[in-house]
């Protein structure tokens, strides 16, 4: 018996600069505890230019809107674990939320494919998902970072570029 048969993950998809096949393995049976401290840096969650900004007092510019192409990698800005993975709130598509700290999440939305599950633990630069689009039929990420529940600025934590 070949002691590989049924365990290689490597086609699960694609690793862009060999770190992106991290986010689709398994959840491991390690238990999970949020860590009290947030991140102290964040990347960015895909390439593409900002085609829409956050904006405290509009509801639906509770983040920013990432333009790019359909099936672009949608990664993880930082270390954390999937809270929820699926399609059940109205407006957002298929929608990713990470926690990242006790008071931290961030959520990624108009995914064409979502490729983390709940309970699962993600490191900085894991591809989650791929970028789909949004209700107009452009391809976008939208991308909201939330303090103890409340919207932010994603721009204020993301790097300059």
């Amino acid at each position: 018996s070949s002691p590989a048969a049924g365990t290689a993950h490597a086609s699960s998809a694609p690793a862009a600069g060999g770190a992106a096949a991290v986010g689709t393995q398994a959840p491991s049976s390690i238990a999970y505890a949020a860590p009290g401290k947030d991140p102290s840096h964040w990347m960015w969650p895909t390439d593409g230019r900002v085609i829409s900004r956050f904006q405290a007092n509009d509801p639906a510019r509770k983040g920013i809107d990432i333009g790019g192409s359909t099936g672009q990698a949608v990664v993880a800005p930082a270390n954390g674990q999937v809270v929820y993975s699926g399609n059940g709130l109205l407006g957002y598509g298929e929608l990713v939320i990470i926690k990242h700290s006790d008071r931290m999440l961030s959520a990624y939305a108009h995914n064409s494919k979502r490729l983390v599950s709940e309970g699962q633990q993600v490191t900085a630069g894991s591809q989650i998902a791929e970028m789909g689009t949004n209700d107009r039929n452009q391809p976008e990420l939208h991308f909201e970072i939330r303090v103890n529940g409340s919207p932010q600025d994603p721009l204020k934590y993301l790097p300059q570029r």
